[in-house]
């Protein structure tokens, strides 16, 4: 007789099989689900147009250009150094803008010491030139005294000529002895030389006269000389503005010890300026000496040209000086401050649009191209090429006549399309 199984026990097992099927099926469902929601791309977001930065593609000629912020500066400035040491004792004048002249004060410094070398010094120069004017006096006296005894000896000759010629005539008339008529006539042979001598004196006198006069014009103008140098030292303590213009700087105070070579104060010709840009560096590839320029005043723009650029970067930046081409516009100073534009090259025929916020030339980025019915944006790349202040030129990625966004647009990086309202 067949035995029975137990449908109890065959229920409970076909029960758990469903179930387990059931599981699986949920869990590959789930599984499924959550994949296939993974893979779906985030929702394009909405923006508002008005809050953009929309630009056109175009094509034609491009102007490249590079701009710095900067100012005015002098083209010379008159530095004033001390030129001893000593002390500022007062100042008539403080930096501004009102105009000094070349023999304006500025300032006035003090040296006793050296003010008492200069009146010594003075005294010595008088006292020389009075050993000099006494020396050509006690010359003059001698030469004089020399040529009283000329004088006297040629009378004396004269007339003992006479008498050797009276007594010769009478010892031919043999009215007087021969020897007497020698006598006479060696005395007067005698005065001759004499005369001849003393003349050879007044001749080796002037000489001499000369020799000792030009020995103490020497010495005079040796002091002379020290007396003018201590005298000039002297002048240098009254500081004076030395040029016509303005003074930009005075860089001590009254009872300020200076040395020799301190900076005073600093004066510039207001009407010979440049314009001293700071442009990146990261543009400066191209710049270089000769290129035009204008420079925006706030008053005016005037042309320039480049004629200095600096070796080396500061701060990011590289200063490049621009000579004024133009007149100066009314309110135009030193220190300034200006906007400069320098010209690099013009490209005729190019296709470019408007700089966008982070277009560097020669890169790849993304830019939102928008759609013909502007309710939409693609993201696309683009090439770029070379660059100027407010256009890049475009190689590759968009067409002339294309719209794109060229706002900031990074906190969309990770959607490919935006919808635009």
């Amino acid at each position: 007789m067949a035995m029975d199984v137990p449908r109890g026990k065959e229920v409970a097992r076909k029960r758990l099989i469903k179930r387990i099927v059931l599981g699986v099926v949920v869990a590959i469902a789930i599984g499924g689900t959550t994949v296939a929601l993974a893979r779906l791309k985030p929702a394009a977001p909405s923006v508002d147009m008005s809050g953009l930065w929309p630009g056109t593609v175009k094509r034609g000629p491009m102007e490249r250009q590079v701009r710095g912020l900067g100012a005015l500066k002098p083209e010379e400035i008159h530095w004033i150094a001390a030129a001893q040491d000593s002390r500022v004792s007062q100042i008539d004048r403080r930096a501004g803008i009102d105009p000094v002249k070349a023999n304006d004060v500025i300032l006035v410094l003090s040296d006793p010491d050296l003010e008492l070398e200069a009146e010594k010094a003075e005294w010595t120069m008088k006292q020389d030139q009075a050993n000099l004017a006494n020396l050509k006096v006690k010359l003059e006296s001698d030469k004089l005294d020399q040529r009283a005894q000329l004088a006297e000896l040629e009378s004396q000759f004269t007339q003992a000529k006479l008498t050797a010629d009276r007594d010769l005539e009478l010892t031919r008339l043999n009215l007087k002895s021969d020897l007497e008529s020698k006598l006479t006539v060696d005395q007067a042979n005698q005065l001759q030389s004499r005369v001849a001598l003393q003349k050879q004196r007044l001749a080796i006198a002037d000489e001499s006269i000369k020799a000792q006069i030009d020995a103490q014009e020497v010495v005079v103008q040796s002091s002379r000389a020290a007396y003018d140098l201590k005298r000039k030292q002297v002048d240098q303590l009254t500081i004076r503005a030395g040029i016509d213009g303005v003074l930009q700087e005075v860089d001590v105070e009254v009872g300020q010890r200076v040395t020799a070579g301190t900076i005073l104060a600093k004066v510039a010709d207001p009407k010979k300026l440049k314009a001293v840009l700071q442009i990146p560096e990261t543009q400066m590839k191209d710049v270089r000496i000769g290129l035009d320029a204008s420079i925006d005043t706030r008053n005016g723009i005037i042309p320039g040209r480049v004629i200095r650029i600096d070796p080396a970067a500061l701060n990011g930046t590289v200063g490049v000086d621009v000579a004024l081409l133009g007149a100066l516009p009314p309110g135009a100073r030193p220190e300034l401050s200006v906007d400069g534009t320098v010209e690099i090259e013009r490209l005729p025929d190019v296709v470019y649009v408007d700089r966008p916020v982070s277009g560097e030339p020669d890169t790849t980025i993304g830019l939102f191209k928008i759609d013909p019915d502007g309710k939409g944006a693609t993201r696309v790349n683009v090439k770029l090429g070379r660059a100027s202040v407010n256009t890049i030129e475009v190689l590759e990625g968009l067409n002339v006549g294309d719209r794109v966004i060229l706002s900031d647009m990074s906190q969309y990086d990770s959607y490919q399309r935006i919808r635009l309202n």
